[in-house]
């Protein structure tokens, strides 16, 4: 008797189909960040991102009938969560754009897991020092002394530009913190994922509105390549990309989807290479690529069954 397979690998296709675009939006969007501030303020940048993805997710919340956390202690976790993981490092991200070259970005953008471990350990105390995680801390330093490149600091490297790498691993610092928080203060309530993600989302876009006319507010210099960054950086980087991660999550596992990692340096690079003639050193290749290893190391994937 004939089995039909036709629904289970359309949703396989389907599901695929998302986790590129999710590594090709997420790659992609250091990129838009490199334009924008090109005619915005860093911090005009990150509430127009956050604008956009608060008001899709808003919207997503409104169609599915979701109800909203209510109660001042409860949503004083998305506001926490909303600087750590949004605003603080899409600020970070945004100044270190108008230094680095967008490929330079995202490869110190692949240092997010291993932050994120380094400060699981030290905060929960269900983690635990292995001596594979012990490995993998030392391989990921090892990369990014090589991204640094440090035997270029003599006369070659401007200050700005050494201040806007350590402004990367600042950012991904952030979200290690965000990524904690959230794993340590969300894991007793009943919200599901994107009713986390648009309080959170939506509480960062409320924060950055406060401190734009304080720390970012000039003149704006519209063009469309601008104006389609922002909108891409808002509604699909962080509005659409974050729901087809959740499918990927959902169908594929959180171990497998946090795999897309490991893609978005690539798309990063090649497109600040292919749009806008950035130039990236052998060592920032090199590095990224140890990074890279040491996320497989922690994940305990470089095996002989592997």
């Amino acid at each position: 008797m004939a089995v039909n397979t036709a629904p289970a690998s359309r949703t396989v296709a389907s599901v695929g189909v998302q986790y590129l675009a999710v590594a090709a939006v997420w790659g992609a969007s250091f990129l838009f960040i490199k334009i924008a501030v090109g005619g915005m303020s860093p911090a005009q940048v990150v509430l127009g991102r956050l604008a956009g993805g608060a008001l899709l997710l808003a919207l997503l919340m409104t169609l599915t009938r979701r109800r909203w956390p209510t109660g001042l202690r409860t949503w004083s976790h998305p506001f926490a969560i909303g600087v750590l993981m949004y605003v603080a490092p899409f600020l970070l991200f945004s100044w270190a754009a108008l230094h680095l070259p967008s490929g330079l970005s995202s490869i110190f953008n692949a240092t997010t897991p291993i932050a994120t471990m380094v400060i699981a350990l030290a905060v929960l105390p269900d983690e635990r020092l292995t001596r594979l995680k012990t490995a993998a801390m030392l391989i990921a330093a090892g990369g990014i002394v090589v991204v640094l490149g440090p035997w270029r600091f003599l006369g070659e490297i401007q200050e700005a530009d050494v201040l806007a790498q350590l402004a990367c691993l600042a950012a991904t610092t952030c979200y290690g913190l965000g990524f904690t928080y959230t794993r340590r203060f969300f894991r007793s309530h009943a919200f599901d994922a994107t009713t986390i993600a648009a309080s959170q989302v939506g509480a960062g876009a409320v924060t950055i509105a406060v401190l734009t006319p304080f720390i970012g507010w000039e003149p704006v210099t519209l063009s469309p390549s601008v104006v389609v960054s922002i909108v891409l950086l808002g509604a699909v980087g962080t509005g659409l990309a974050y729901i087809w991660y959740t499918n990927v999550i959902t169908t594929w596992g959180a171990t497998v989807a946090s795999t897309v990692t490991y893609l978005t340096p690539v798309v990063g690079v090649i497109l600040g290479v292919v749009f806008l003639q950035e130039r990236i050193q052998w060592n920032e290749i090199l590095g990224g690529v140890v990074v890279v290893l040491a996320v497989l190391v922690s994940h305990g994937r470089l095996t002989r069954r592997t």
